[in-house]
């Protein structure tokens, strides 16, 4: 018996670090792509998210470190539609040897006019994961990208991807019956930077932004004046906050409009508690919108 004692710990130890060798090395610059390569992957995949929820990704910039981790990486996760302006240095780390996956360029974008103080010209929005059915396609993008790695778990890889489908259907209809508790003359949605565009498209509101595109670009004076008489003209009820700007600019506007402050938003990707999942930040983010402007 004490042979098999002493024996075991050492197969365990080979068994963990073979299983560890046939991992897919991932590394991930979207707390979205992280979370779906992670349901995806299983125990397949070896995932390190750069970019951690709660972070702008519009101002994030990797650091050695980060870029050190990114070394061994197979696959490169970014969110695409131009929100990461750093891809060469990604590229770089690896030597060009791990496949890079720009997910959100893989289906179609909305356009969008720049605001003041960006260049003059039509624009993809970034922010693809408010529609559900965006978050369903990355799925399936990321999905058959694991299978091109590794194709002898193909099987895991297609039961994994459909289970968290599943749910994602299930939080489609979750959220069309929530927003359906709000007429469709009330879906009027002011927020700090223009990221909700996706959900105005799949769920039927109007969006007015304080910024644009991009949180590193202030509003004018004028903009802030021009939204300020807008939202008393439609008696908006309530703006809301974002979870990464400064509010300054937003409370300054309720002052002047009589228009609550309805919540914070999680705009950019994951965030803490409650928000710390795909699931857990469209509730959030849904529930907070339609009972605010109720």
């Amino acid at each position: 018996m004490s042979k098999i004692v002493f024996v075991f710990p050492f197969l365990a130890a080979a068994v963990f670090t073979a299983r560890a060798a046939d991992e897919i090395k991932v590394a991930s610059f979207s707390t979205i792509d992280t979370e779906i390569v992670q349901q995806v992957g299983g125990d397949h995949a070896d995932v390190t998210g750069l970019v951690k929820p709660g972070v702008d990704p519009h101002e994030y910039e990797p650091t050695p470190a980060d870029l050190r981790k990114v070394n061994d990486a197979q696959l490169i996760l970014t969110s695409g539609k131009h929100m990461e302006n750093y891809l060469n240095k990604l590229q770089e780390a690896t030597g060009g040897k791990a496949d890079m996956l720009q997910v959100g360029d893989h289906f179609s974008s909305l356009k969008m006019k720049p605001s003041e103080g960006e260049k003059d010209r039509v624009i993809e929005d970034p922010h693809w994961w408010h529609s559900v059915g965006n978050v369903k396609q990355a799925t399936k993008i990321i999905r058959d990208e694991l299978i091109k790695l590794d194709p002898a778990d193909k099987a895991d890889f297609e039961r994994n991807a459909n289970g968290y489908l599943a749910k994602l259907d299930d939080l489609d209809k979750w959220v069309k019956r929530k927003v359906a508790e709000l007429p469709r003359d009330q879906r009027k949605l002011v927020t700090s930077h223009d990221a909700f565009q996706y959900l105005a498209r799949d769920y039927g509101f109007k969006i007015e932004a304080i910024e644009g595109v991009s949180t590193e670009i202030e509003a004018s004076n004028r903009h802030v004046s021009e939204l300020i008489d807008d939202i008393k003209k439609q008696g908006v009820k309530a703006i809301f906050l974002e979870n990464t700007l400064n509010p300054k600019v937003t409370t300054e506007i309720t002052r002047e409009t009589g228009a609550k402050i309805g919540g914070t938003l999680y705009p950019d990707g994951l965030g803490a508690g409650e928000a710390s999942t795909y699931e857990g930040m469209m509730k959030h983010n849904v529930s907070t919108i339609v009972d605010a402007l109720k």
